[in-house]
């Protein structure tokens, strides 16, 4: 997994009750955008570093724009 600050982290929830958290890389602890992450998360703004597992991935910049482009 390879990120760049200003994706976005989509973690999905894996069990009955959890839901998905999506959150803003705001920093890289590796110049390569490999994990961990600093993730500001969207729902409560909180900040956490992050080592995503298999039921995470990373929207890019790049990706979101060419979804909007395409409305």
């Amino acid at each position: 997994m390879k990120a760049a600050v200003g994706d976005r982290l989509i973690v999905e929830g894996t069990h009955g009750g959890d839901v998905r958290r999506i959150g803003v890389i705001t920093e890289l602890r590796h110049p390569d955008g490999s994990p961990p992450y600093l993730v500001r998360w969207v729902d409560d703004e909180r900040e956490s570093l992050v080592f995503p597992g298999p039921d995470a991935r990373v929207v890019t910049k790049q990706d979101r724009d060419a979804a909007f482009a395409a409305l």
